[in-house]
């Protein structure tokens, strides 16, 4: 009788590495590995050959850099999406989409469940498994740190239970941070961040770019053009745009862009420090937000900032797939209809400089605008409207007055 099969989310890190011998020891399954390269980059050398040399029977490594900048990026950037002010949703908005890539590997290859090596500690385990449940229910999910039968607990175990099972591999146990790495970010925690009293080692951590001290003396103007809120240039160069985030990236990390030291607020309520590298997504959202200054009317912005800041919240707890996330992406994308035009800027020691901005569908009116009175403009209009809008605190005000007489 065959056996069955469960797909692992392969990343080919330590923990992956040693949950292949452990799920063919307690539970017997054919075990066939996925590893989603949303923008890994060098990370994936050798996978496959690792996967295999630990038991693996298969491992699939699917690309899908190009879904992954369109359909998760995207509606980030139009949202202008920030999870408590600072973070700019990295990793949270890849793990839905590994969820997805996971689920149909599973029914191509009949599994019956998917295993994931997330810790209980943190976010991911939520986000892999809220994905799961809804667009596989009936599939069994194995989360291994916290199974009973998994007995690891530090990375030193780790190391030695993959010893004792025939697998030597290049793994320290205290020489390295923690990463996430994806085409839009990499984040980092562990060893100095642990403690937040303690500034980040920056010489040793940054992987995408440099600190502002180091970054050049000379700035750099750089201009990006949306159409109907998606960027499609950089610098007059037509890009798709997982390749506006390559070049913005590079750009960035030159220029000392985008990076944070932030503690934020995990799902399951602990507080968890990190530093993340984000110098393309910083320079898209403040391109993009720029933009909007032009375009947007008033009321729009407001209330478009209150659904920003709450598709963010959807996004960060890994709830994308719901009615709710589509319901907020449909009036977040009704608000781009008109989001074309150019931004320049300057890159400048970790700082973006404003350098000008146009747009066809620009709401800003000189004549209205400007210290000189143009046609469109009555100074004295205004009297009435702070009659009417002041009305309220005025009547209150008489009554404190009286009543203080």
């Amino acid at each position: 009788m065959a056996k069955e099969k469960v797909i692992l989310a392969y990343s080919g890190g330590l923990d992956t590495t040693a949950i292949i011998p452990w799920l063919k020891e307690n539970f017997d399954y054919e075990v066939i590995c996925v590893c989603v390269d949303c923008g890994q980059a060098e990370e994936l050398n050798g996978l496959e050959e690792r996967a295999k040399f630990c038991g693996a029977e298969k491992l699939y490594i699917l690309d899908v850099t190009d879904e992954f900048a369109d359909e998760y990026i995207v509606p980030c950037v139009q949202a202008h999406a920030v999870y408590e002010n600072k973070y700019l949703l990295g990793t949270s908005m890849a793990r839905p989409l590994i969820a997805k890539k996971l689920v149909e590997i599973a029914r191509k290859e009949n599994a019956a469940a998917i295993c994931h090596g997330a810790t209980g500690k943190g976010n991911d385990q939520i986000r892999f498994e809220l994905g799961i449940k809804a667009l596989a229910p009936d599939l069994k999910i194995i989360a291994a740190w916290r199974n009973d039968k998994w007995t690891m607990d530090s990375r030193e175990s780790e190391i030695e239970y993959c010893k004792a099972h025939g697998i030597d591999l290049p793994f320290s146990a205290d020489s390295s941070y923690s990463r996430d790495r994806n085409l839009w970010h990499i984040s980092h925690e562990g060893l100095e961040l642990e403690d937040p009293a303690n500034m980040p080692n920056y010489d040793h951590l940054l992987v995408l770019g440099t600190t502002p001290e180091k970054a050049p003396d000379e700035g750099e103007f750089v201009t990006i053009s949306f159409e109907k809120g998606i960027p499609t240039a950089v610098n007059g160069e037509k890009m798709k745009v997982s390749d506006v985030i390559r070049k913005l990236n590079e750009l960035g990390g030159k220029h000392g862009i985008g990076i944070i030291d932030i503690v934020e607020n995990r799902v399951v309520g602990m507080k968890s420090r990190g530093v993340y590298e984000t110098p393309g997504g910083t320079i898209l959202y403040e391109a993009h937000q720029q933009l909007e200054e032009l375009i947007l009317d008033r009321e729009t912005t407001k209330t478009k900032l209150d659904m920003g800041n709450l598709f963010a919240q959807i996004v960060y707890e890994g709830k994308w797939f719901t009615p709710l996330r589509e319901a907020v992406q449909a009036f977040i994308e009704s608000t781009q209809k008109y989001v074309t035009g150019e931004v320049k800027f300057k890159l400048y020691k970790g700082n973006i400089i404003k350098a000008g901005e146009t747009s066809p569908y620009s709401l800003y009116n000189e004549s209205i605008a400007s210290f000189t009175t143009g046609d469109l403009y009555d100074h004295h209009d205004a009297e009435g409207f702070i009659n009417l809008f002041g009305l309220a605190s005025k009547v209150r005000g008489m009554k404190h007055q009286e009543l203080n007489k």
